[in-house]
């Protein structure tokens, strides 16, 4: 009989790998073929030691599913925002960002996370991308009463294999009903990806065979950012990559990205992650999330 993970077990299974990221174990398994297509990530955490935490995230173009297993986050908010703090947030939905956002948490996390493509985050939450833009709202929000009654049933199921298996079956179920977006917004998207944000709109529209305008109040429905707001956080996302993965220097990235000069890209980092690139290049960066 195969052993899977369990938590706090640090062990490793059939299908199921647990590595250690800081003071956290990180579990994964491959995703099925129905659900690769609408993923960039898709793991199970928990914390050897609880320990209180604050990570500043910043945007990649990417929704945001948290399925609070223990612990939840006792604060979420936009860098800079004012007035007294919000409810202690359980599992959580975040739409599409074009700013940083504070995260803190009690410790003793336990959850698991997924990082969906606009597109596939359409499909799941069917509801208008634009409404989730710039918010972070509770899972039952979106995914309604049923939403509760999984993230029991997850919470309940100490196997890892098994909890991923729960909750394939029910990303399958909702992603096969759920709307489909326009082809046209889906060869948009691909083509701003490709190019890195790189694009201008005007040859997106002539492209996709749409006005402008029609490009982007559709494009905007159904991805959460306009055309233009897209190609920005898709620049500076990879400008994040080259700088923290590849370790590039800001000047190679101000000439791979195409901003205009370094003062194009320091302005660019200061307004999307509240930092700078060095100050970025030097931190702990994981998962669009910055230690601090």
């Amino acid at each position: 009989m195969p052993v899977v993970a369990r938590a706090g077990s640090g062990v490793t299974g059939l299908g199921v790998d647990v590595t250690r990221v800081g003071g956290r174990r990180r579990v994964t398994r491959p995703w099925p073929a129905a659900l690769r297509p609408y993923l960039h990530s898709y793991a199970g955490y928990w914390e050897a030691t609880a320990s209180p935490y604050r990570v500043r995230l910043v945007p990649t173009g990417r929704a945001v599913v948290v399925i609070s297993l223990a612990e939840p986050f006792t604060r979420i908010r936009r860098l800079g925002e004012t007035g007294p703090p919000g409810p202690v947030t359980g599992s959580l939905v975040a739409g599409l960002e074009d700013g940083p956002r504070v995260c803190d948490h009690p410790g003793g996390q336990e959850a698991i996370r997924l990082e969906l493509t606009p597109l596939g985050a359409f499909r799941l939450f069917a509801v208008p991308m634009g409404e989730l833009t710039n918010r972070v709202v509770e899972l039952s929000d979106v995914l309604g009463p049923g939403a509760a009654l999984l993230v029991e049933r997850l919470a309940a199921t100490r196997d890892w294999g098994a909890r991923f298996d729960l909750l394939d079956a029910a990303l399958t179920a909702r992603l096969d009903g759920g709307p489909r977006p326009a082809p046209e917004v889906a060869h948009a998207w691909r083509m701003l990806t490709r190019a890195g944000g790189a694009l201008p709109v005007g040859r997106i529209a002539a492209e996709v065979g749409w006005s402008q305008g029609h490009l982007v109040r559709r494009f905007t429905e159904q991805v959460g950012l306009t055309p233009k707001a897209s190609a920005r956080v898709l620049r500076f996302h990879r400008a994040v990559g080259l700088l923290t993965r590849d370790g590039l220097t800001p000047t190679e990235v101000t000439a791979a990205c195409g901003f205009y000069d370094q003062a194009h890209l320091n302005r660019e980092f200061r307004a999307l992650a509240g930092t700078t690139p060095g100050r970025m290049a030097a931190a702990r960066f994981a998962e669009g999330a910055l230690a601090l």
